[in-house]
């Protein structure tokens, strides 16, 4: 089996410590909010949940995605790796068919209860900024990568598309969580294309009903076409309550409380 090579590991990680520097620079220039509760101890749960989620990935993972879509291609498995298709055209339809796919997983996440509980921990945090685009509980990551890889063996996406497309993943996560302040004009026309910081902050709203919105990490077009598309907050990005009623305590949302958040009885409403 194709084990998963040392450049690609390196790469990821190099974008990742990169644009995250980059945003939390931009962020204590440009805010777009002011923060409520403690930076020091939000970032310390969060960096701890990312340090979490790679162990676990690479204790209970031999292959990743990348390497799992050059094995299928040297075995000529998957539908692109059966039909004689121009490479551009195959990263372009890879591209759309994995983010289509964390789309409509998102929603799932939300719609049923089990899948709610493993994805309601990243919906405690009580700010928005580029920290919380990482912070997914271990199980999450786990179940997502599972689905990710079924898709890349279904589909036989290449190795360069699934590499490209978990760096864009992962770096328009941490832009569409980011707390930072762009001109409005810009911000208009950007979301067009990308989800913005603003765009994306509705998802994050104390409101069940805006919370089922916006469920786009990198394209906006599935949410518009779909029709979970909202504009903008209720009570607009500066007054609207982040986070979920029911984990307003930030004295208790330390790592050990995040990990365990999947096995409480809390129940929210989910509906889309």
């Amino acid at each position: 089996m194709v084990q998963l090579p040392a450049l690609t590991e390196t790469i990821r990680l190099s974008v990742f410590v990169g644009l995250f520097a980059l945003l939390a620079v931009a962020e204590r220039f440009w805010p777009r909010r002011p923060l409520t509760v403690s930076r020091k101890r939000r970032w310390l749960a969060n960096l701890s949940i990312i340090v979490t989620d790679s162990l676990v990935i690479r204790l209970f993972f031999p292959i990743l995605p990348v390497a799992l879509a050059a094995t299928a291609q040297a075995n000529n498995l998957g539908l692109f790796n059966r039909l004689t298709l121009p490479g551009w055209f195959q990263m372009a339809a890879g591209l759309l068919v994995l983010d289509l796919v964390i789309y409509l997983q998102h929603r799932l996440f939300h719609r049923v209860p089990l899948f709610w509980r493993l994805h309601r921990m990243h919906h405690t945090d009580l700010d928005l900024d580029v920290s919380t685009g990482n912070r997914f509980h271990p199980f999450e990551i786990a179940l997502s990568l599972c689905i990710k890889m079924a898709v890349v063996l279904l589909f036989g996406v290449n190795p360069q598309t699934v590499l490209l497309f978990e760096i864009l993943l992962n770096a328009a996560s941490m832009f569409n969580h980011a707390n930072l302040s762009i001109p409005l004009p810009v911000e208009r026309w950007l979301r067009l294309i990308v989800i913005t910081p603003d765009m994306h902050r509705v998802h994050h709203s104390v409101i069940p009903t805006e919370t089922d919105s916006n469920f786009g990490f990198s394209q906006p077009w599935w949410d518009r076409l779909l029709g979970t598309y909202r504009a903008q907050p209720r009570d607009g990005h500066l007054k609207m309550m982040i986070g979920l009623r029911e984990y307003r305590d930030q004295d208790k949302l330390g790592i050990w409380r995040l990990l365990r958040i999947p096995f409480e009885s809390i129940s929210v409403r989910r509906s889309v």
